[in-house]
């Protein structure tokens, strides 16, 4: 007989199960596994005010399984009940804490219930107790990337191996790559679950956010009007999704008086959509209804901090440091001590963009980027990455980076070729350029790598700087917090070109710097000082760098959308329509404008 029960819910046959579970039952009324066979077979056929108190009675009469504690957590997370879930969870892993089902469903109620950190502890557990599962390793993805957290890229890094994924973990693999800033790879992902599960709305509006982030906004809108003919009534969610998207390319067309009226009509996806506001906010800039701008941005500003603070509560920490990067400082003695090792030169070494964020760094990669001998990534946290591997041994960085010999030093270059071989398909012949903006925190450990390397600072007037950035949704948790608010911004500015500063007087670094104002103002003539400083004979291919761009399709980079579009002055004096807004943060930043030049007088 239990054979046939158990034939019957494996093949989709719940309610035979439940006659058969019931008519033994008659005969042995407190056989716990027909009872939890009838709990099965009710809770398939969805009858969950039945199922729970069978399995209710089960942990009351077996008080240490933790099978039947586990059971009863998930038919009490189905029925809606979550903190007697999570406390039923709790008493399974009491009894069994290295259950790996249960750990796993304890994690996706905590991300069901937006306790992420809690997710995350509870997911990697699970993940250190069997590291061969995608679905672990994409759900501990899922918690780890909302919190921040850099192990979200390396859970998934294995996904080309994982055959057979579901409908779900597909989506939500595509869904994690665009967040991780691999668009490329969600299509892909996409594409071949549309191709699979026609019906799967949820892809397709993915998909069409997918061609947008890729710069097919033709692409976009094919897909989007597909949706519609294919779905003549959507759902409420589906509908504030197609209507963002639309008012998305509608931005990225120029049709400004669209976009606002689309993203309006919508309102935030969520409450914690301060996406939404952030579009808005650029939407009204563009319209130069500039106290709508600002009000959008307080807006996505504060909501983006309440997240943060639940995820991310380190960095809201007594104490906690606006740039934890730049707080250590090496002197010019402790720089003496270092051992003198070889390295490559700086033709075998590769070029660094560097400078606070929204200064022109994208600008200047996709310009080296266009030109034959160069190759450049998306921006990657590469030394962020090494610099944790070098605390696991004990090693601080820059405290310590005197302790690394030419073995150390060999595997850290070693280490690093490896990251960007695994972000981009290296040409050899070419010479790298390495644009992230805040690699200007990690002078030291580069100059220990790399001391031949040559750097282009990017800048721009500060003021235009703390605009852009107010402006963006970083998704990095230094930069997002920081730009909560302008006077943040001024003294995360200032301390990061501190730190630079004096860095660059230890280390006598070889600089370029590339002045945003000038490079606008006469492209041809800066283009070809960058060129030489690099010693490229050929400056033109430089100039060209907008068509490049849009070859590419993704740049995984906030400048994505301008940097398709060939040099232009709109970027100048931007700060000006903001100044009122701007006078509280002035004096914090006015040692750097002094000691860059930049005027905030009026003209």
């Amino acid at each position: 007989m239990i054979n046939n029960i158990l034939s019957a819910l494996q093949t989709g046959r719940p309610h035979d199960a439940e006659q058969l579970c019931r008519a033994e039952l008659a005969v042995r009324p407190n056989d716990a596994d027909l009872t939890l066979f009838l709990a099965i077979a009710l809770q398939q056929q969805g009858r969950l005010a039945e199922a729970v108190p069978l399995y209710a009675g089960l942990v009351e009469r077996h008080p240490d399984s933790a099978l039947h504690w586990g059971n009863y957590a998930t038919a009490l997370r189905s029925a809606g009940r979550e903190p007697e879930a999570a406390a039923a969870y709790a008493r399974a892993l009491e009894l069994e804490p290295e259950n790996v089902e249960q750990l796993t469903n304890l994690g996706l109620l905590q991300i069901g219930r937006r306790e992420f950190p809690a997710a995350r502890e509870t997911l990697l557990r699970a993940h250190a107790l069997d590291p061969a599962s995608p679905a672990i390793r994409i759900h501990a993805a899922r918690a780890c990337s909302v919190c921040r957290d850099s192990r979200a890229e390396e859970l998934i890094r294995p996904w080309r191996d994982w055959t057979e994924l579901d409908d779900v973990l597909q989506l939500e693999l595509a869904d994690l790559q665009l967040v991780l800033g691999e668009a490329n790879i969600a299509r892909v992902l996409l594409e071949e679950l549309v191709a699979r599960a026609p019906g799967h709305l949820s892809a397709r509006l993915l998909l069409a956010a997918v061609h947008e982030r890729v710069n097919d906004l033709d692409g976009a809108e094919v897909l989007l009007d597909e949706i519609q003919r294919a779905w003549p009534v959507l759902d409420e969610e589906a509908t504030r999704e197609l209507t963002h998207q639309r008012a998305k390319i509608a931005l990225r067309r120029g049709q400004l008086a669209d976009a606002r009226r689309l993203l309006e009509l919508a309102g935030p996806r969520t409450d914690d959509d301060y996406a939404h506001f952030f579009t808005l906010a650029e939407t009204c800039d563009k319209l130069r209804d500039y106290p709508a701008a600002l009000a959008a941005l307080h807006e996505a500003h504060a909501r983006q901090i309440d997240e943060l603070r639940v995820n991310a509560p380190q960095r809201f920490a007594p104490g906690a440091p606006i740039l934890p990067a730049a707080v250590e400082r090496i002197g010019v003695e402790a720089f003496r001590r270092w051992p003198v090792l070889s390295a490559p030169d700086a033709a075998h070494s590769p070029v660094f963009i560097v400078g606070y964020p929204r200064s022109g760094t994208t600008l200047l990669e996709q310009m080296l980027d266009a030109h034959p001998a160069l190759q450049s990534m998306d921006e990657r946290p590469f030394f962020t990455i090494l610099s944790d591997q070098l605390a696991d041994y004990g090693i601080r960085v820059p405290q310590d980076l005197e302790q690394l010999d030419q073995s150390a030093c060999d595997e850290l270059r070693k280490g690093y070729v490896s990251l960007v071989c695994s972000k981009i398909q290296r040409r050899w012949s070419a010479q790298l350029v390495d644009k992230n903006p805040l690699n200007m925190l990690w002078l030291p450990l580069i100059h220990r790598m790399f001391p031949h390397a040559k750097f282009i600072l990017a800048l721009r007037h500060p003021c235009d700087v703390l605009i852009s950035n107010y402006m963006q949704n970083f998704r990095a948790a230094p930069l997002a917090v920081a730009s909560a608010s302008l006077e943040k911004l001024a003294e995360a500015y200032v301390t990061a070109m501190r730190c630079w500063l004096h860095d660059v007087e230890v280390f006598q670094p070889d600089v370029f710097v590339s002045r945003y104002e000038e490079l606008v103002a006469d492209p041809e003539r800066q283009t070809r000082r960058i060129a030489d400083f690099l010693g490229l004979e050929d400056a033109t291919p430089l100039l060209r760098f907008d068509q490049r761009a849009r070859d590419k399709g993704f740049i995984a980079t906030p400048s994505y959308a301008q940097v398709t579009q060939p040099v232009n002055r709109k970027g100048l004096d931007r700060w000006r329509r903001y100044r009122e807004a701007l006078a509280p943060a002035l004096p914090v930043l006015e040692p750097m404008l002094r000691h860059w030049g930049y005027s905030v007088d009026t003209d």
